[in-house]
């Protein structure tokens, strides 16, 4: 499938950014329109909620023919525990 080998990669530089700090993916916001999706992005950035966007995540969720694609934003929360430490 074409295209693979980079989304692999690029999981798997996000999984080792985040690898060595203790936290969690919560997600945000889900939506099915991409172009919603895209705005919200942007005004979460404008608005400084999220100051580093290597800290977003967008998983894509694909569709069939039952149910559609969809997108999910999520934000990485460093575990307050082991922050403080």
């Amino acid at each position: 499938m074409p295209g693979q080998r980079k989304r692999k990669r690029s999981r798997e530089r996000a999984h080792r950014r985040t690898a060595n700090t203790p936290g969690r993916w919560e997600p945000l916001f889900s939506t099915g329109d991409h172009a919603e999706l895209k705005a919200h992005v942007r005004r979460l950035h404008a608005e400084g909620v999220v100051t580093d966007l290597e800290l977003l995540r967008i998983d894509m969720f694909c569709g069939r023919l039952v149910a559609p694609t969809t997108y999910q934003v999520s934000l990485f929360v460093p575990d307050p525990s082991e922050t403080s430490a």
